[in-house]
């Protein structure tokens, strides 16, 4: 007889009084029985009994619902409940989620499914207020050692959806804070693996490492899964710089372009995550000067941040980064530029027709009065030069 139950993070989000997004249900009782209660359910799923009815999902526990506890990857994922509410749990379940605890729950959890290691540093992520137990950091840290091949030949798609995931989450530094400490930003991340070590910027403007300062950024831009992403892109050029000219990065933000396409590619991320990091890289510095600049290179970035659909996701980056809310002065500059139409005389000359609207564009933006902006809501600490001046 097919006994059903809901298991995993919905019965861990229903004990923390959290909101509940996927319910994952399994049953016991053999597939023959399943294939009774839906017959035109369909097999898939791999190595694991998975199958779909419509577009439900149903998995086979391994063995009874206690052993099964032991297949899942967290203690506090490793739980369930039964049709009648009767909660079967991994024996540290209730413990480590009242103590918030993210630990594995067996020994051999990374090496049923190596993507773990992602999932529980996007966990991480994910719970703030949760610590990573050490043994789960060494656990990490061994198997990526002992097993390098088998995190290298993950699919792509599953590291980037557990990227994606960390991006959304309150506090996305704390994936790849995991990582670092268990050894494993790399092959998938191995931009950051050098960031740790080069400083981010001059005194008074920058006091730790490039990466750092990067993951400090990620969070203050949490809520905006792209500009998250942009902020994870925004100095990768900084592990190119010479040495001989560190503390300084001249140029950055252009080596940055292609290191951002590249990650993006690894990871198979959307198309539209692969043009932020570029655009966002490129522009990123010019985002923290945005008032001192010229109109015509206003007028450019503007198109372009439009063009890559990222007009709000980069000036939440800029804020983060540079600590100033130049969002609207970008807007009332955007609307003036918007309101400009091309006289008749010009129209279908071609290049001409472009030059000349360009040119219109600028001379509205530089009408404008003056916009003197206020601090960005997610700034940094300001620098000691720069509160000294005020």
């Amino acid at each position: 007889m097919t006994q059903w139950y809901v298991v995993g993070g919905a019965v861990r989000d229903l004990l923390l009084g959290r909101k509940v997004h996927d319910v994952d249900i399994s049953f016991s009782g053999g597939e023959e029985s399943f294939l009774h209660v839906f017959p035109r359910a369909r097999k898939t799923g791999g190595s694991l009994s998975v199958w779909l009815v419509g577009q439900d999902e149903f998995t086979a526990l391994e063995g009874s619902p206690q052993q099964d506890m032991f297949t899942r990857d967290l203690t506090v994922n490793a739980a369930a409940l039964d049709a009648e509410g009767r909660l079967i749990a991994h024996p540290r379940f209730l413990a480590d989620l009242e103590g918030g605890v993210l630990r594995l729950a067996s020994p051999r959890a990374l090496a049923r499914d190596p993507l773990r290691v992602f999932r529980t540093a996007r966990f991480a992520a994910e719970f703030p207020s949760f610590s990573l137990h050490p043994s789960a950091t060494d656990a990490m840290r061994a198997f990526a050692r002992e097993t390098p091949d088998a995190l290298a030949s993950l699919p792509a798609e599953r590291v980037g959806r557990e990227l994606l995931r960390a991006l959304a989450a309150p506090a996305p530094s704390r994936f790849f804070l995991a990582l670092r400490e268990a050894d494993c930003l790399s092959p998938w991340f191995r931009e950051l693996a050098p960031a740790a070590h080069i400083p981010a910027g001059p005194l008074p403007w920058h006091d730790n490492s490039v990466l750092d300062h990067t993951l400090e950024v990620m969070d203050r831009c949490a809520g905006y899964p792209l500009a998250a992403w942009i902020a994870l892109c925004h100095d990768l050029g900084k592990i190119r710089t010479d040495a001989a000219i560190l503390p300084h990065h001249y140029g950055h933000e252009l080596k940055g372009a292609e290191l951002a396409r590249s990650l993006a590619s690894r990871l198979r991320l959307p198309s539209r995550y692969t043009r932020a990091g570029v655009a966002g890289t490129v522009l990123h510095m010019k985002g923290g000067v945005y008032g001192s600049l010229r109109a015509g290179t206003r007028r450019d970035m503007l198109c372009k941040l439009q063009e890559n659909r990222i007009f709000h996701e980069f000036w939440v980056l800029a804020g983060a980064d540079g600590g100033w809310d130049w969002e609207p002065m970008a807007s009332r500059d955007l609307a003036a530029i918007r309101a400009v139409h091309l006289p008749d005389a010009w129209r279908n000359k071609g290049e001409a027709s472009g030059k000349r609207l360009r040119q219109l564009q600028c001379e509205a933006l530089s009408r404008l009065p003056a916009f003197t902006p206020e601090r960005a809501k997610n700034a940094p600490p300001m620098p000691a030069v720069e509160q000294k001046q005020k």
